[in-house]
């Protein structure tokens, strides 16, 4: 990992530990090897974060272009390996050019359907651009859904530390679940709601009973 990433990694990995640990499951629903794209939904800041701390190797996740601002944020963000784009996705070559790279060298990219954070918690209608870049990668789509990170620190809400902050990860989702090129113009949104579909569908398991 570049330096800025690991000690980053490493830091995430504490402060999530001490004030936000929940709890993990279908973890081995990620492929060992080979590229997948990670698609997950998004309620709060903390959600890349979380995210990334759980992926053992470099993960490249996407965000909105507005984010970047000049000074501390666009460096940090670089460093990072954040990759930018368009909101709704559109036709964004450079984003993914940098996607085909990453995934060419086997490694996961990190993607928002929703493509902004939910102003409630709740799951949000899919836009196209994710999509557009699973038909296009034509790689595994792993859903995840993350639990509590709003409660944790939700749109123009407050830090809540001690706020358990937990992932769940489901089967991944081959090209021929997602994509129908035969569709058109309406292939790219229907592919994003089958993906935001899958999400929809992940549950915290039951605590055991004692």
């Amino acid at each position: 990992m570049p330096l800025v990433y690991g000690l980053s990694h490493y830091f995430g990995c504490v402060v999530y530990d001490m004030f936000f640990r929940g709890d993990v499951y279908g973890h081995d629903n990620l492929p060992k090897t080979g590229p997948c794209l990670i698609a997950c939904n998004h309620a709060s800041y903390l959600d890349p974060a979380a995210l990334g701390i759980h992926i053992p190797q470099t993960l490249r996740v996407i965000a909105r272009k507005t984010l970047w601002k000049p000074g501390l944020v666009s460096w940090w963000l670089d460093s990072m390996l954040v990759v930018p784009v368009d909101r709704d996705g559109g036709s964004d070559v450079k984003a993914l050019k940098t996607m085909f790279n990453e995934l060419k060298n086997n490694r996961p990219v990190g993607i928002f359907p929703e493509g902004t954070r939910s102003p409630d918690g709740s799951l949000q209608p899919a836009k196209p651009g994710a999509g557009m870049f699973a038909c296009r990668t034509g790689v595994p789509v792993v859903p995840l859904r993350i639990f509590g990170s709003f409660d944790a620190l939700g749109r123009g809400g407050k830090l809540r530390l001690c706020t358990p902050v937990s992932l769940v990860f489901g089967k991944p989702l081959t090209p021929a679940d997602y994509d129908d090129p035969t569709l058109g113009k309406n292939r790219y949104q229907r592919a994003s709601d089958i993906i935001m579909e899958r999400i929809a569908q992940l549950q915290r398991p039951d605590p055991p009973v004692i």
